[in-house]
């Protein structure tokens, strides 16, 4: 990435902070993490990491647009990828968790990890995000190559 577009992605992911100032200012001094609002620029749907991991690969193929902002919370093991604000979005399905208005977002800044969230995707600053659509598809083949790689019984209670 280069300087100019984590400026740009800066300005972005900061603009949906309470004070996009002080918000830039902890970034710059090492403080790591802001807590952003969702709901007015973007929404972010997060995944268990496995689903979100081979999902973000996926879209990663020639004559698809590269993918949007994409966050990766190795502590809780999640993937949660931006999207275009949908307050009527109905994501269904085990383990999805849907940020939107009203919700706060734990974001680093894009030019480095912060503890345990890091970028996978950076903001570029453009505005661009995922395409719900694409992202449903990639999740839904994602999901069965999963299903086709957990033996039966994995994860069961004994």
């Amino acid at each position: 990435m280069t300087d100019v577009s984590w400026e740009r992605g800066v300005e972005w992911l900061s603009a949906a902070a309470k004070d996009p100032r002080v918000c830039k200012r902890d970034w710059d001094r090492g403080e790591g993490i802001a807590l952003l609002a969702a709901g007015r620029y973007w929404d972010v749907l997060s995944v268990p990491d496995r689903l979100g991991l081979l999902a973000l690969d996926l879209l990663w193929q020639p004559g698809l647009p590269v993918p949007g902002p994409t966050l990766v919370d190795t502590a809780a093991h999640r993937v949660g990828f931006f999207l275009p604000p949908d307050p009527d979005s109905r994501w269904v399905g085990a383990g999805l968790r849907y940020a939107g208005r009203g919700s706060w977002v734990a974001v680093p800044p894009p030019y480095r990890p912060s503890r345990f969230l890091e970028w996978l995707v950076p903001p570029a600053g453009t505005g661009a995000l995922h395409a719900p659509v694409t992202l449903e598809l990639a999740l839904r083949q994602a999901n069965g190559t999963l299903a086709l790689l957990t033996p039966p019984g994995a994860g069961e209670a004994e």
